[in-house]
């Protein structure tokens, strides 16, 4: 066996990544159609849903990402 510390990383750690990027990107969109709204869409002027998908995404994959952080474990401890 190795002396190294061996680095674990979760697929959750991933996951909360992508979850984050995900909802960074569909805040954006959001925020862009508070500034542009798109015509012919019903209750966009008071529901925005994107905003709140975005945020929650943003905070699950924030919390995912924190959460299961890659750590550092050593082998015979």
């Amino acid at each position: 066996m190795s002396d190294k510390p061996q680095h674990t990383i979760t697929i959750w750690f991933f996951v909360g990544a992508l979850f984050a990027v995900y909802g960074v990107l569909i805040l954006g969109c959001g925020v862009w159609g508070l500034f542009y709204p798109p015509e012919g869409i019903v209750l966009y002027e008071k529901l925005h849903v994107d905003l709140w998908w975005g945020a929650f995404l943003t905070i699950f994959g924030a919390f995912y990402t924190y959460r299961f952080w890659p750590t550092k474990t050593q082998s015979g401890e």
